[in-house]
This record gives C-alpha cells, sequence and structure tokens, in this order.
C-alpha cells in the first residue's frame, strides 16, 4: 500500500518537473513509509522522507529511531544523520542529480526553511515549497484505512463504557480524565489522538475545556470528549449526559443539539457541499433560539491525525467525496451554566452516510 501511494507521488513530481520531495509532517510521513515515530515537537523531528521522481524513497533519521525506521519503512533505504539532516542533504542531494527539491512549507518552522534554502542555495538547487500534496491522497480513505478507524472507534466506545460505570459525584474532572487515559493505554491504543476532555457544570460552555479540580454532580451536564490512536488511525467522539436526573432546561437543549445531529447526518453523502451540511445542524439550532451559542463548525475530518480535512463549515465550499471520514458534532454552549455537545463520527457513502458509532449514552433523551 504505501508503495503505491509513493509512486503516485512520484508520477505527480514528474508532471511538476521536480527532481524529489522532502516530506516532513508526521502523519504524512507514516503515510507514505509506514514509519510510525511521532516528532516532539515541530522543531525536534523523528525523520524526513526524501522521494526521488525516479528512484526508491530514502527515510533520513538518527540514531535513536534506526530500528524502528528499518523495520517499519521497509520499502525506503535508512540513512542516519550523526551531524543533522542538512549535512547529510548536502552529500545526498546532489549525489542523486536531484536540482529541483520540493518541501513541505505548511509545516516547515521558517527558522528551518531558512537554513534549508542556504543548502540549497550554495548547491544551486532550486527550492520549491509546496503544501497539501500527501493530504490530498489522504482526504479518501480506503476500505482498510476505514476498517482501523472503526476498530479505533469500537475501543474509544469500550473504554467509555467501562469509565462511565465508575462514575459517581465527587470525583473531580481530573480524576475522570486521568482514568480515561490510563484505561486507554491499558486496553491496547498507543495513547489518547486529544486530551481528553471531562467538563462538568459552567466549565461544559468551554468547548476546549481543560480538566480541573472541579467536582463532578448529579444535577449538572457532565461533558466527555474524547479519542484514542488505535494502529496509526484516531477516533474521536462527544457525550453529554448528567449522572442525575436531567433538568427540563437541560432536556430542551440537549434535544435541540441531537436533532441537529440527526439532520446534519440526513444530507450528508457524496456530492454535497460541506457548507451544506453544517448549514443543515445550524439552522436547527438557529430556529431553537440558540444560533449565537453555536460557534465552531460543525466537524472536521479523522484520519492519521484527529484533525483534519475536510471541515465541516460554513466557509467550506468543497463537495463531499466518497470514502471521506468526518465528525458530526454540534454544541450549544451557555456561559455559567453549561454547554451539550454530542459528536460521531461518520463515513461519507454515494448514496449517505455510515455512522461507525455503535454508543447511544445520551444521545436519545
Amino acid at each position: 500500500m504505501t508503495e503505491q501511494r509513493i509512486r503516485t507521488i512520484q508520477a505527480r513530481l514528474r508532471r511538476n518537473h521536480l527532481d524529489a520531495i522532502l516530506v516532513s509532517q508526521p502523519e504524512n510521513r507514516r503515510y507514505l513509509s509506514g514509519y510510525s515515530a511521532p516528532d516532539h515537537s515541530i522543531s525536534e523531528s523523528s525523520g524526513h522522507l526524501l522521494i526521488p521522481a525516479r528512484q526508491d524513497p530514502w527515510l533520513l533519521t538518527d540514531f535513536r529511531f534506526q530500528q524502528q525506521a528499518t523495520a517499519e519503512a521497509k520499502a525506503c533505504r535508512v540513512e542516519l544523520y550523526p551531524k543533522g539532516l542538512l549535512k547529510l542533504l548536502g552529500q545526498l542531494l546532489p549525489d542523486l542529480g536531484i536540482w529541483r527539491l520540493a518541501f513541505e512549507s505548511h509545516y516547515t518552522l521558517h527558522a528551518s526553511a531558512l537554513k534549508l534554502s542556504e543548502l540549497t542555495d550554495r548547491l544551486g538547487i532550486n527550492l520549491q515549497p509546496l503544501s497539501g500534496w500527501v493530504e490530498a491522497l489522504r482526504l479518501i480513505k480506503d476500505e482498510d484505512e476505514i476498517n482501523r478507524i472503526r476498530d479505533a472507534v469500537a475501543l474509544n466506545e469500550k473504554v467509555f463504557q467501562q469509565i462511565r460505570q465508575t462514575l459517581a459525584p465527587g470525583l473531580s474532572e481530573i480524576e475522570v480524565a486521568l482514568a480515561i487515559e490510563n484505561e486507554m493505554r491499558l486496553q491496547g491504543a498507543e495513547g489518547p489522538s486529544f486530551a481528553t476532555i471531562v467538563a462538568s457544570g459552567p466549565n461544559s460552555a468551554l468547548p476546549h475545556a481543560v480538566p480541573s479540580r472541579a467536582v463532578i454532580t448529579n444535577e449538572d451536564p457532565l461533558m466527555i470528549d474524547m479519542g484514542l490512536i488505535l494502529d496509526g488511525y484516531c477516533s474521536d467522539m462527544t457525550r453529554t449526559f448528567s449522572l442525575g436526573p436531567a433538568s427540563e432546561k437541560y432536556l430542551k437543549i440537549h434535544r435541540l443539539v441531537r436533532t441537529a445531529q440527526l439532520a446534519a447526518m440526513a444530507e450528508i453523502r457524496a456530492g454535497v457541499p460541506a457548507a451544506t451540511v453544517d448549514r443543515a445542524a445550524r439552522k436547527i439550532i438557529t430556529h431553537g433560539g440558540y444560533g449565537d451559542s453555536f460557534g465552531h463548525a460543525l466537524g472536521h475530518g479523522v484520519g492519521l491525525a484527529v484533525h483534519e480535512e475536510p471541515r465541516l463549515s460554513a466557509r467550506n465550499r468543497c463537495h463531499l467525496r466518497a470514502g471521506m471520514v468526518v465528525t458530526v458534532e454540534p454544541g450549544i454552549y451557555l456561559p455559567d451554566w453549561g454547554g451539550v455537545r454530542l459528536e460521531n463520527m461518520v463515513v461519507i457513502r454515494e448514496d449517505g452516510c455510515e455512522l461507525l458509532n455503535r454508543d447511544q449514552t445520551g444521545l436519545d433523551l
């Protein structure tokens, strides 16, 4: 599979009269080579993938990752850079006859790009900034990828249900979040796909709340937004519910959010503009009197990264295509009271969408 993806990139290089591309973004690197080591930060890379237009690819890394790179990137020649990437490139690019080099400008730090430019200028190499080439391939998931995402969703729900059985008034948001992420690891996940959100009461009015020492009660809304990585692929799910009897206000808002989610899912199919799906959910919430309280986009793509294209937003005019995987997550957030967000993941098909979630916690009240 990785070999075919590399051939696709090589064909595009040749069509654009480029000799090679340097791939630095971790998910792109993994998608094309199978090499799964993450970057510690954008300034501390675990390796770079050099794909010549007419030769086999090279995985450039350092001693710390030699064994992993050799085991995982089977279609690549692994080369270490004990004196740094630029030193190795200074030797390798001329030897390979690379005089027109593309790089991922959307991921490369400005300072790193300047150093790379200084090197290529000295060597007489034309440096071409590019973005989105690999992401365009990652947009459409094949059935193997969809099955991996389906497995990640199933494991995420299993972890959620196990933790849900332990929830009780008096626990803090931090305690629950730590329990969730610990259970993910115990169940075989690579780790969380993002920092777990556990928000109760007024904190649930913060779409990206950070778990605090606030104590969960029976009366307040409890929002849990969680996702994990399994075999490289991400899951993302939000459930909002109450440990005790729900108030009438909560029930009204919750039912409005659920109606908006179902309305959006009913619009999803190949060929529909992403903005149309967002509009379907937003119309329901606006007519319910809470339009100003739904301030984020309806959803986003999920794959090797938990946030990727396509975005289900009012500004995105691109048409959905079969094989895309997206979240559908409308929400209403009221300061000093709380919020409700419900999030599922779906696969876009030609005639509709395939729901990946099976968990029904707090969906239909």
